[in-house]
């Protein structure tokens, strides 16, 4: 017990101390767990692609509608992490309790809420889709992952519980549980089971259940984190509630306007070069994402140990997080850009099988170009998730819009169709109104910062 409490109080002094220290020590297990579920994601896909047509199209219908939910899932444990943090940092142990039970409560709701509504209504929504002869099977693979929708939520929920007070290898072992048993189980609940797409759906069911199993034990039985989540400590507040969703509902917004945003890139695409163009364009950003992967590491980070600051109104150290994080951030953009660039030829040959092949050189040709495009993503991800960390989820949606869904698009629809150049200019108006997007982000961001330092003056009564 006592190397419990010296482990529970080590996170904390994490969190409340150095700033470089914690930033680093957060950053990297985000980033494994990242390319866990990248991998896991790649082979699920594999797998599923052996099905046939039909298969690999039903999947592709249920992933965004799965992902809505799951993002709000995603959202209130941003909102948790930000709001519990805060607290921590304001030294108020009891409110922090409060609002980790407040966060398990929201995800027996949208869990219930959202499994009902999905199951009754995705006959219908496939059929608005155009599944057609995919829709059986869709139908097939959705009610098992929307019935079981509680698992996911809570597995991102419990994960979150556990960074926001600085226990991230724990998190991270969580998340790679769900990888791993994923993976397992994909090959043989699909082809040796003779399951098929149930198959799929329920090793996935599966690999979220014994990561939600893990979690229990260790907060709910074991109680070995530092936050006491028994139920006596859950005291409903309008303020909390409000707290979390405030950084959730934004949230999930900002994915909506990136799946928005792939709409209208696509189509662009299509209208300006054909669907080989969206094979292409899509192969490519999947894997730019690599290289996202540590930025997202070091952005998730950020959001603990800025609201730790923020709760301790220690806003120098807020200042500092922010460009250490920043900092850190573009140094590796350049490494990944230059790495990239030169084997961009050697990292297409991922997609160079079968009837895919011709679209190799195509897809080397397009992360040249497009590369430098993660700069905007740096600028533009540690500005939101510093506002996501001390609560402004608002002004972070705000952001992704003005960048997103008015800057990119405006610059594609303006290089593609006005000045002529096709679907090249598709991928320069992305990389240049990403570019000036994330600037702006960046601009705003360190104005806030001075605005914040200039104007402090200790509350009597500080509202997190």
């Amino acid at each position: 017990m006592a190397d419990e409490i010296v482990e529970k109080n080590s996170n904390i002094e994490l969190l409340l101390g150095d700033h470089k220290t914690a930033i680093k020590k957060l950053a990297w297990p985000m980033m494994v767990s990242m390319f866990l579920v990248m991998a896991y994601n790649l082979a699920d896909g594999v797998w599923v692609a052996g099905l046939g047509a039909d298969a690999l199209a039903a999947v592709g219908f249920i992933t965004p509608l799965f992902m809505i939910l799951v993002g709000l899932g995603n959202g209130v444990g941003a909102g948790v992490n930000s709001l519990v943090a805060r607290f921590i940092g304001s030294d108020n142990y009891k409110q922090a309790n409060n609002t980790a039970l407040h966060s398990l409560v929201l995800t027996v709701i949208i869990s219930i809420v959202g499994a009902v509504v999905m199951c009754l209504a995705l006959p219908t929504i496939l059929d608005v889709m155009g599944a057609g002869s995919a829709t059986q099977t869709a139908l097939d693979y959705g009610y098992i992952v929307f019935g079981c929708m509680i698992v996911f939520i809570y597995s991102n929920v419990g994960t979150a519980i556990l960074r926001s007070e600085g226990d991230v290898k724990r998190a991270m072992y969580a998340m790679a549980v769900t990888a791993i048993i994923n993976i397992i189980l994909d090959p043989i609940m699909i082809y040796t089971l003779g399951m098929g797409i149930s198959g799929a759906a329920w090793a996935t069911v599966i690999s979220a259940a014994m990561s939600c199993l893990i979690l229990l034990y260790w907060i709910h039985y074991k109680k070995d984190t530092y936050l006491d989540l028994t139920l006596s400590n859950y005291k409903t507040d309008r303020k909390i509630i409000t707290g979390i969703l405030n950084i959730a509902i934004p949230s999930t917004a900002e994915n909506l306007i990136f799946s928005i945003l792939g709409i209208i890139e696509n189509w662009l695409l299509v209208t300006t070069a054909g669907t080989a163009a969206v094979a292409a364009y899509t192969a490519a950003l999947r894997l730019i994402q690599i290289a996202n992967i540590p930025i997202m590491g070091l952005g998730t980070a950020l959001i603990t140990v800025a609201g730790a600051a923020y709760g301790a109104h220690n806003y120098e150290k807020l200042k500092n997080a922010f460009t250490y994080t920043l900092k850190m951030g573009l140094i590796i953009t350049t490494v990944m850009v230059i790495l990239f660039y030169i084997f961009a030829p050697q990292i297409s040959m991922i997609f160079a099988f079968g009837s895919s092949s011709t679209l190799a050189p195509r897809i080397a040709e397009i992360i040249r170009i497009m590369i430098i495009f993660i700069y905007s993503i740096c600028m533009g991800a540690v500005a939101a998730m510093l506002f996501q960390g001390v609560g402004k989820g608002t002004t972070s949606l705000a952001l992704t819009v003005i960048r997103s869904l008015l800057l990119e698009v405006v610059c594609s629809i303006l290089f593609a169709l006005v000045f002529g150049l096709g679907e090249y200019g598709v991928y320069y108006g992305v990389v240049t109104g990403g570019i000036i997007g994330g600037f702006i982000s960046l601009g705003f961001a360190l104005f806030y910062l001075k605005r914040l330092r200039s104007n402090y003056h200790p509350p009597e009564n500080a509202d997190l």
